[in-house]
């Protein structure tokens, strides 16, 4: 009877010691099981699959009157231009088509990640005028302020989701460099000495986007297969979307339209 006792005292040990050691599987804690599993990095873009987004900005309706700065308060700002200056708010191109509107990639890509641009924009402020008026960056990548002007300028970016700047930068002064940390589109700039000077900087996370010129064009190329929203902005008549999907190797054609 004795024996028989041992025996079993013997066996419920090794069945404790079993579970013990590594028997079963452990238990996750309920701070493990509610964290979410991490998203697998997205394959890189291939360019023999890549594509690319072209089109043209039209804008329908009479164009609204150009706007006159005046700069005789400021000599140094007048005398650099010989022919009266006017706002760039609202710029309609020969072909009809407008300029000066930022397109992007507003969502599609997921969880890729794109190489920072090593190459700095310019942002210079000569005849007391932004130029460009209207400039894309990627997330972190260098923006070059240049003052071109024999006159005091002050330089004030009023970002949302960036941290706000507001630096004066004398005639003949250093260049200043500056980047933004997140995304934003846009971020208004102004001048707080001569109050006529306007810029807008759009910072996304990826190469995809573009500004549109003299004749109201924009490409985006080197897109990977995918469903994309692509966005226009402009300062005055403001966002508009649309839907595109993008095949390997494929071109599409995407056009906007803005009304005055």
């Amino acid at each position: 009877m004795i024996r028989t006792k041992l025996g079993l005292l013997t066996i419920f040990s090794l069945v404790l010691t079993l579970v013990g050691c590594g028997g079963g599987q452990e238990t996750p804690t309920a701070e493990q099981q509610q964290q979410p599993a991490a998203a697998p990095a997205a394959a890189p873009v291939d360019p023999a699959t890549a594509g690319s987004v072209t089109g043209k900005v039209a804008f329908e309706g009479q164009a609204p009157a150009k706007m006159r700065i005046r700069m005789d308060a400021t000599p140094a700002c007048a005398e650099k231009h010989q022919e009266p200056v006017f706002a760039d708010e609202v710029i309609v191109n020969s072909n009809g088509t407008l300029s000066n509107v930022f397109i992007y990639v507003k969502d599609g890509l997921g969880n890729r990640t794109f190489p920072m641009s090593s190459q700095e924009v310019v942002l210079d402020q000569d005849g007391c005028i932004y130029h460009p008026h209207v400039l894309g960056l990627m997330v972190g990548q260098k923006l070059r302020i240049k003052n071109s002007d024999p006159t005091n300028h002050n330089i004030h970016p009023m970002p949302a989701n960036n941290r706000e700047f507001n630096v004066s930068q004398p005639p003949g002064g250093e260049d200043m460099i500056r980047d933004f940390p997140r995304e934003e589109v846009m971020i208004p700039v102004k001048c707080n000495v001569h109050p006529w000077m306007k810029a807008y900087v759009g910072v996304v996370s990826h190469p995809f986007f573009a500004v549109t010129g003299s004749d109201g064009s924009f490409e985006l190329k080197g897109l990977p297969p995918g469903d994309y929203t692509i966005e226009a902005w402009h300062e005055k008549y403001g966002a508009s979307e649309q839907k595109v999907t993008i095949a390997p190797q494929e071109t599409k054609t995407v056009d906007f339209n803005f009304k005055g």
